[in-house]
């Protein structure tokens, strides 16, 4: 009974929730990262590349003959080096480097505002300059 009670505490503690609602955010995250890649800017980078669509970039290794597409080459057999797939992850991984990047700075911009202490009240006469003014109060009297 010790050890499911050891897994049970193990597995409500804090951290592991966090990481855990981390994992799901994150995979929300890269759909909608990969939806922002493929469905926003791949269209605008096509259109001021001249129409290159960067997953059907490839290099064919297995002979003379031609295709038109990455999937007709690889339907054939033949052998291909798909090299725009790759562009399209490196495309991927910087956009989504750039959106963590900017929700950090965000982040840490929030974190800041809320730790910089108050404005603090202005200073004022310390107690020797104040049993002074007394003093001189008293005499004047």
């Amino acid at each position: 009974m010790g050890f499911i009670k050891e897994f049970k505490e193990f597995a409500v503690k804090g951290n592991v929730m966090d990481m855990a609602v981390g994992v799901i955010i994150g995979g929300a995250f890269g759909k909608i990262v990969t939806s922002l890649v493929n469905d926003v800017l791949m269209p605008v980078i096509s259109l001021v590349t001249g129409g290159i669509d960067f997953t059907n970039l490839f290099i064919n290794l297995s002979g003379d003959e031609k295709y038109a597409t990455l999937a007709a080459a690889q339907e054939a057999g033949a052998s291909v080096f798909a090299y725009g797939q790759f562009l399209q992850n490196i495309v991927d991984f910087i956009i989504v480097a750039f959106c963590i990047f900017l929700m950090l700075k965000g982040i840490n911009k929030m974190n800041r505002k809320k730790e910089e202490p108050a404005p603090e009240a202005p200073a004022g006469p310390t107690q020797e300059e104040l049993l002074a003014e007394i003093r001189d109060l008293l005499k004047k009297k």
